[in-house]
């Protein structure tokens, strides 16, 4: 590409630290979860939420479990401020659920934000202002020093408005553009705030250290995010928070490195929603961490509400391969994806395994509010035998024979292929009957019964273009006999017969389903299948099947 040269590296690698984080290969406990999608969500959105629509969003956030949520800016607008003093003066705010708002460091802004608090129960106030290079010297053209001192300047009049009113909410800083910051110099800054805090371990300060532009590699986040946790004063009584964004696609990565390297708490949004690329998806972290039995202290087990109720309030859409979330993530339509996924359920339930090993899927879709039948084995011209195999038995209780699923898988895709559309369940179901089951042309079997003796004498009628005609046979078996009349009045050879039968259902009303191959002559299996309430008439139905669907060929 050309113009590569005036791209250089915005930031600041940490002295050098042990790296402790990376001898670490999983997250052992979940951190605490701010949801930010009321405030940095929203106001990315391209038609911010209305005060019914912000309230329905943070009614299904507490329900989820969140314990800590932005909930706007309230200094910002007026519908930000209406919004607080609704969930307040309306008692919406449960006694475990702390609300957190955002201020910069300017006077009659923090005034207005406390303003704005008058009569919470619990709160966080989120003082903020800018400290990387860029910013100090092309925004605010300010020394290190003076930046140092917008932010000591805020935390003061914190402890100031404090005294004033005798409310007490817990205080969050962060140095924005954390990553473009020198790391020294950020916690240079976030130490002076500190002191003027003196936060107490019932009673932490919240140090917040965003990720408000993607500039490097995760692991070099991790490395600064384990420096500011070494070196931070006050470590028992501080939690270290994470927020970031997603410009380089590594939101999720900087957040678990970040845990990894001591952080213990994370700012996000349900699926990631943010300015530009968005913020950490807390769908994909919660699930992520859960996948490894890590208990993620959110419930997110009706991930079709959870969507559903996001998409109308935001206007966004969840893409269809967003992990965990999207539509489409569970779903198998490559046949040797789908062959494995039937083949591991089908290992589940003989083992009664209590594990979830599951070929191609991390967690069971169960898990989430999906379901096998419409989420998983999805049906187009690329599917395979198992997973058509699969879904008839799992939806309709066909279990056909391997053999015979290759054929009806081969059925399936062609009738996908040349429609060039994905098969519905019932679509694939449609095809199985209407092409294996009780085949009834050009030979339709119109009665029939048996007499035994030495062996069994099978009495057949038999319709053939509009005319019946009566056959008789014997046998060693009925299915013998039957075989034998077909072969000598019909003129149809055939050899090598093989059936599978078994109940298609349950009770007094149950129905048997034969499955039935024949080779005719050159050498060509041919597969039927018959259903009736009596197993000897489902297998007559499956021989007849096979032998017409035979002539068809």
């Amino acid at each position: 590409m050309k113009n590569t040269a005036k791209y250089q590296r915005q930031f600041f690698p940490a002295p050098k630290t042990a790296m402790k984080w990376a001898s670490k290969t999983y997250i052992e406990k979940a951190p605490s979860w701010c949801s930010v999608d009321l405030r940095d969500g929203n106001q990315s959105l391209i038609i911010p939420m209305n005060l019914e629509e912000k309230l329905d969003f943070f009614k299904l956030l507490v329900k989820i479990g969140f314990k800590e949520i932005e909930v706007g800016f309230p200094a910002a607008s007026e519908t930000e401020y209406t919004f607080l003093r609704t969930l307040i003066e309306q008692d919406m705010i449960p006694d475990d659920v702390t609300v957190q708002v955002l201020t910069q460091s300017r006077e009659h802004i923090i005034r207005k934000t406390f303003e704005a608090l008058k009569g919470c129960k619990n709160a966080i106030v989120h003082l903020y202002n800018s400290t990387s290079v860029a910013q100090r010297e092309q925004v605010f053209r300010k020394s290190k020093e003076e930046i140092i001192k917008i932010a000591t300047d805020g935390a003061e009049l914190f402890n100031k408005i404090e005294a004033e009113t005798g409310e007490r909410f817990r205080y969050e800083y962060s140095p924005e553009s954390f990553t473009g910051t020198e790391p020294e110099f950020a916690l240079e800054i976030c130490n002076a705030v500190l002191d003027i805090w003196k936060p107490t371990p019932d009673r932490k300060a919240i140090i917040n250290l965003p990720v408000t532009v993607e500039l490097s590699m995760p692991h070099v986040y991790a490395n600064q995010v384990e420096y500011m946790c070494d070196n931070l004063k006050y470590r028992e009584a501080v939690e270290v928070s994470l927020h970031p964004h997603n410009d380089r696609g590594c939101a999720v990565a900087d957040c678990e490195l970040g845990l990894l390297a001591g952080a213990d708490r994370i700012e996000g949004t349900l699926f990631g929603n943010g300015e530009r690329t968005g913020n950490a998806d807390i769908v994909t972290l919660a699930l992520n961490m859960f996948s490894q039995g890590v208990e993620p202290n959110l419930d997110l087990t009706n991930m079709p509400e959870i969507t559903e109720l996001y998409e109308r309030v935001t206007r966004m859409h969840v893409y269809e391969r967003q992990p965990y979330a999207g539509k489409l993530v569970f779903a198998a339509f490559s046949g040797s994806h789908q062959d494995a996924i039937a083949k591991g359920m089908r290992f589940r339930e003989e083992k009664q395994s209590k594990t979830w090993t599951v070929p191609y899927l991390p967690i069971d879709p169960t898990d989430v509010g999906r379901v096998y039948e419409t989420d998983v084995i999805r049906i187009n011209s690329q599917s395979g035998k198992g997973g058509i195999g699969y879904l008839l038995e799992h939806n309709y209780g066909y279990i056909l024979p391997a053999k015979m699923r290759e054929d009806v898988g081969y059925a399936v895709k062609s009738v996908s292929d040349h429609a060039h559309a994905e098969l519905s369940p019932a679509e694939v179901l449609n095809v199985f009957e209407s092409k294996y089951i009780n085949i009834d042309t050009p030979y339709k079997l119109v009665d029939y019964h048996f007499v035994r003796g030495d062996d069994v004498k099978a009495y057949l009628t038999v319709e053939v273009e509009g005319e019946t005609k009566d056959i008789v046979a014997r046998g060693n078996g009925r299915l013998d006999a039957v075989a034998n009349a077909v072969k000598q009045y019909l003129g149809i050879n055939f050899t090598d017969l093989t059936y599978e039968e078994h109940a298609l259902s349950q009770g007094s009303t149950a129905k048997a389903v034969t499955y039935m191959s024949i080779v005719l002559d050159g050498g060509k299996k041919v597969w039927g299948a018959g259903v009736h309430d009596d197993i000897i008439a489902s297998s007559i139905n499956a021989l007849f099947s096979a032998v017409n669907r035979g002539i068809a060929k």
